[in-house]
Formats: C-alpha cells, sequence, structure tokens
C-alpha cells in the first residue's frame, strides 16, 4: 500500500518562498491567530490605504500548509478590500468543509481538504489579516 506524502511539491515551494519574517514599518495594525487544532500561529502587520491593503507582513510559525497559504495571501491581499478578504475566507473555510469550490488564488492549497487537522493553519493569515485590520480601525 503506497500512502501519499504530506505535501506536494507545489505545497513545499510556495512554504519556502515565504520571508522568514517580515513586518510593515508604520503598520496601522497587528493581529495575531492561532490554530486551536494544530497550534500554528501568525502575526500580520498591515497598512491600509484608502480603505485598501497597501503592505502586509508576516510572522508565520505553521506547517507547510499554513506557510503556504501564508505565501499565497502574501500575493493575493495588496489591493484588496476588507470585504473581498472576508469573503475569500469564507470561500475557502467553505471549500474545506467540502461545500463548494476550491477559489483560484488558492488552487495550489487542494491537497489539505482531506486533512481536517490543518484546515486551522490555512485559514490564520486570513485570520490575522482580519485581526490587524480591526486593530487599525
Amino acid at each position: 500500500m503506497t500512502r501519499e506524502p504530506p505535501y506536494t511539491l507545489d505545497i513545499l515551494r510556495l512554504a519556502a518562498s515565504l520571508p522568514v519574517t517580515s513586518e510593515v514599518e508604520g503598520a496601522d495594525g497587528i493581529g495575531e491567530a492561532r490554530s486551536i487544532t494544530c497550534g500554528s500561529t501568525l502575526r500580520c502587520s498591515v497598512r491600509i490605504e484608502e480603505g485598501r491593503v497597501a503592505a502586509l507582513g508576516q510572522k508565520v510559525t505553521a506547517c507547510a500548509y499554513g506557510q503556504a497559504s501564508a505565501a499565497l495571501v502574501q500575493g493575493w491581499a495588496p489591493g484588496r478590500l476588507k470585504a473581498e478578504v472576508i469573503v475569500m475566507r469564507a470561500a475557502l473555510k467553505a471549500w474545506l468543509e467540502g461545500r463548494g469550490d476550491l477559489p483560484e488564488p488558492f488552487a495550489a492549497l487542494a491537497p489539505v481538504q482531506g486533512r481536517s487537522g490543518r484546515h486551522g493553519a490555512v485559514l490564520l493569515p486570513f485570520d490575522a489579516l482580519i485581526a490587524a485590520w480591526k486593530g487599525s480601525e
């Protein structure tokens, strides 16, 4: 019996592409999130201009799935409104739970759907960004 490896090459590449840590100088808000299922943590700093993400920094302590998700959010979030971030988080959560389609910008995360213990880590970048946004208001 062969067993599927826990991480695909795409997941590992994304995880490796994430800076070890980055902080936004002059951040408008800082938010933190922790996954209750795996203990992964993420700290996000954000600068908001005209209601949109202008700069995003993240310090990620997570599995490769959480790191890959953070890398995808790092590239996707700039220019987004808060409502867009909330809607994308909801769509990704629904997909993780088997309801709906995987949002295209996050297609590389497909292998995580069957690993429920890692779902919290995948949502961390959104949770920390939303918390940072609230801290800027």
